[in-house]
């Protein structure tokens, strides 16, 4: 992954924000040691892929579920 100084991501945010956006990560380094790494954003809600309900029909929730235990 690539490193970038500080210095040099300041001078190069709108590209380097861009490239992110393409799926290009890279790390932003302060004085020669990594700090963050900036990731490209995964697809919004609605736009991925659903979640709710992934693991309907792979498994059973008895009827009597909320008054087990009681």
């Amino acid at each position: 992954m690539r490193v970038i100084d500080i210095q040099q991501v300041m001078a190069e945010l709108p590209q380097l924000i861009a490239q992110a956006a393409e799926g290009k990560s890279f790390v932003i380094a302060v004085e020669g040691t990594p700090k963050v790494k900036v990731l490209p954003l995964g697809p919004e809600n609605g736009s991925g892929s659903k979640r709710i309900g992934f693991l309907r029909g792979q498994i059973n929730v008895p009827d009597d579920f909320d008054s087990m235990g009681m």
